[in-house]
């Protein structure tokens, strides 16, 4: 046997694995049946060991042990896989864990609420030149280059009075508890 394993994973002899296919696949179905579960089962994962042999036979070492030890090995530890998926609980994504609420909390909706009431009125105290600059940043999505386009400014002044308004705004900010 371990010159058929030998021969199937230097040169992908079909034939050899063919002969051990027939001699260890009603073996390691038997060992699969005797180690627990139904023979679906056994079948199923006799059929991923006799695969794995395949796609694995030329990591086999004849120095090391029999090819059945080797054959075997794979078995039992495709089995424990087997049996650890068994035992796993698969993940439900509509269990009431996991689905998040509809609401959010009613103190995170208040923090919120006081959050962007602070931020606004922030806003409103700046210099209407940066408060407009953060509005077309923020609220419209733009760039500092299409800001600087649409204003007709240098784009060195749009990033200059961004960069104070957010120094104002910070100050306001860390002022009143919350921080930016």
């Amino acid at each position: 046997m371990r010159e058929l394993l030998c021969a199937v994973g230097s040169r992908r002899d079909i034939d050899a694995y063919e002969v051990l296919f027939r001699h260890f696949a009603p073996r390691v179905k038997a060992y699969m049946a005797r180690m627990g579960g139904d023979s679906q089962l056994a079948e199923e994962l006799m059929q991923e060991t006799m695969i794995a042999v395949w796609n694995k036979a030329d990591r086999f070492d004849p120095s090391k042990g029999a090819a059945s030890t080797w054959i075997f090995t794979i078995a039992r530890n495709l089995r424990i896989d087997a049996f650890r998926r068994e035992k796993r609980p698969e993940f439900d994504p509509s269990d009431p864990a996991f689905v998040p609420d509809d609401m959010a909390p009613a103190d995170a909706e208040l923090d919120a609420r006081e959050a962007s009431e602070q931020l606004h009125e922030a806003i409103a105290a700046l210099p209407e030149e940066q408060a407009a600059l953060l509005k077309l940043s923020f609220f419209e999505d733009q760039s500092h280059s299409a800001i600087a386009a649409r204003l007709n400014l240098p784009l060195g002044t749009v990033k200059s009075r961004m960069r104070l308004a957010f120094d104002k705004l910070r100050a306001a900010l860390a002022r009143s508890g919350d921080l930016l």
